[in-house]
């Protein structure tokens, strides 16, 4: 008996390790919905094995956007590069139509940015709160986003949800 529950023990840890294995492997640039009529393409650099973000990628593609994924080991590195304040930092940070959109940001504050097209250098919404596009549960706050600057700060609200 006791061997039988060791056994199942290392196939469940060797399972794990080659499914992590795999994701590691996801390659890059997979693109899931091609660019609609608008031509705007949403690039979501992501890990590998973060499935809410892959929610939020089907979230962007149920309201009409193009989306590609790029499965990303080194997220602080995608940070870094697009200047994303520590402050608003999240899971998944997405390039669209030259901006910068950090975390599980709605819709229909995309929308409002690029419509409006205001002088920075993106928006984004700290963390993982719940019930935001992507994530489960329900809403239990409003929705804060705010503006990030050219020069990579934490700017004023932009829009609250």
């Amino acid at each position: 008996m006791k061997s039988n529950l060791i056994i199942g023990v290392l196939v469940v840890a060797v399972i794990s390790v080659i499914g992590v294995m795999a994701m590691q492997t996801l390659p890059r640039g997979k693109v899931i919905s091609e660019a609609p009529a608008n031509g705007l393409l949403a690039t979501i650099y992501k890990s590998p094995s973060c499935g809410c973000c892959g929610q939020y990628a089907v979230y962007l593609e149920k309201k009409g956007y193009g989306v590609a994924i790029d499965g990303v080991a080194d997220m602080q590195s995608v940070k870094e590069q697009f200047d994303v304040p520590y402050e608003l930092e999240s899971c998944h940070t997405m390039k669209i139509d030259g901006y910068v959109v950090e975390g599980h940001v709605p819709e229909e504050a995309v929308q409002k940015l690029l419509a409006e097209r205001p002088d920075i250098k993106g928006i984004g919404m700290a963390g993982m709160p719940s019930g935001s596009p992507g994530m489960p549960g329900p809403k239990t706050s409003d929705f804060v986003i705010y503006e990030i600057t050219h020069d990579g700060a934490k700017g004023d609200v932009f829009m609250t949800i």
